[in-house]
């Protein structure tokens, strides 16, 4: 049932719309002044925050699927991937237009300034070729095994994201939801470590 469910022509438009939703929540809240005494804040915090949870969830896709035994969810790698970007790309838009007033000199000192922001620019620049090369055209021209080389960078992306968590959480030395994201990547890049282990002691 859960296959089927997966394969059905409405699966990937049903994970386009809830994927959307978060962000069609968070334009409505700005419309009707529903985010609070710090709107600007707000909406970079939880565009940074669900750019953070779809980066976990397509890590996440490869061992649900070789868990439970279910090859249909490797079709939703990509799309999640394409959303983890977009509310990366609108967290940085949102930082650089509601805070810095895009400013570019302004927004250089800041980033010399704050080694978070710093950290957290890396981490765009890092998905950057994986949003670029992310369409089927970019497979057939890079050859199958230079695309699967360059995608390996999304193993180095949670370092840096927690990284930009962490620093950015100093500041009201509050660690909690830094400490439960990084626990969620350590298990899924651990789960990698342990099948290629068990692939080499085999």
């Amino acid at each position: 049932m859960v296959l089927s469910a997966l394969t059905h022509r409405a699966a990937k438009p049903i994970a386009h719309l809830l994927c959307a939703l978060p962000l069609a929540w968070l334009i409505g809240a700005a419309a009707t002044q529903g985010l609070g005494a710090n709107p600007a804040e707000a909406l970079i915090r939880s565009l940074g925050d669900w750019a953070l949870r779809g980066l976990l969830l397509t890590l996440a896709i490869t061992p649900l699927r070789v868990q439970f035994h279910q090859p249909a969810l490797l079709r939703f790698r990509r799309l999640l991937g394409v959303w983890t970007f977009a509310y990366a790309s609108l967290h940085l838009l949102a930082y650089a237009w509601l805070d810095m007033g895009l400013g570019f000199s302004d927004i250089a000192r800041d980033i010399a300034k704050r080694p978070f922001i710093l950290v957290g620019m890396l981490s765009f620049a890092l998905l950057l070729p994986l949003a670029a090369t992310s369409f089927n055209r970019a497979v057939r021209w890079l050859g199958g095994k230079r695309w699967q080389a360059l995608h390996r960078l999304i193993y180095l992306i949670p370092f840096s994201v927690c990284l930009h968590f962490w620093w950015m959480r100093a500041g009201k030395n509050n660690f909690s939801d830094p400490f439960f994201y990084s626990a969620l990547f350590a298990l899924a890049l651990g789960w990698r470590l342990w099948r290629r282990w068990q692939r080499q002691a085999a």
